[in-house]
């Protein structure tokens, strides 16, 4: 495994390359992460690196007795590594992490679609439209009847769409803005307009 940052979604714009061809960019916003802890083999069991980011407007007790003297962060989240060696407490990480070019692995929460069908939710085809039919969004067979008598686990049906946890792998660095601490991804990334992101190296 390796460091990676946290980071927000700005939305999705468009950069012109070299060569002249137009790239679709998502663009994230990644302001400084601290390194607010560092987790190890003999106190924890395994090896991470707990990075925060943000400003927190409100803290709990244990929240701020773990920050110390650190600033008030206000998403905390860990990055597991083979050696932790060369981050310390209170070190601060930015996009210069990245550069162009560099393959990332990014990490998000897809957008909430609510209750949906088996047509949107999976593709699913729809049935005839006429003579006399009246199952024309539904999801037809389910199963067989006597063997197994049974609906297979996972079958494919109606249910809640989205909002899961899902990793885009690989997606191509095109551009860095340290001043202004922004990250921008050729392609889209999950989530809405100011969702919390993880960008690792692949």
């Amino acid at each position: 495994m390796s460091i990676g940052l946290i980071g927000r979604k700005v939305g999705m714009t468009q950069v012109f390359a070299e060569d002249g061809t137009m790239v679709p960019v998502s663009v994230l916003t990644v302001e400084p992460n601290t390194v607010t802890e560092i987790r190890t083999t003999e106190r924890d069991g395994y090896v991470a690196v707990q990075l925060g980011a943000g400003t927190a407007r409100r803290l709990t007790k244990p929240r701020l007795g773990q920050l110390g003297d650190l600033p008030r962060v206000k998403d905390v989240r860990e990055f597991r590594l083979e050696d932790a060696g060369e981050y310390e407490v209170g070190q601060t990480l930015d996009v210069s992490l990245f550069s162009a070019g560099d393959e990332v692995d990014v990490t998000g929460v897809t957008k909430g679609k609510g209750f949906q069908g088996t047509i949107k939710r999976w593709g699913m085809r729809r049935g005839p439209e006429t003579h006399g039919s009246d199952s024309h969004r539904q999801p037809g067979s389910i199963g067989a009847g006597t063997d197994p008598g049974r609906v297979m686990k996972g079958q494919k049906m109606s249910g809640h769409m989205g909002d899961v946890r899902r990793t885009i792998k690989r997606l191509t660095v095109v551009r860095t803005d340290p001043e202004r601490n922004l990250l921008l991804i050729r392609g889209s990334v999950p989530g809405a307009r100011n969702a919390l992101l993880l960008v690792r190296k692949a």
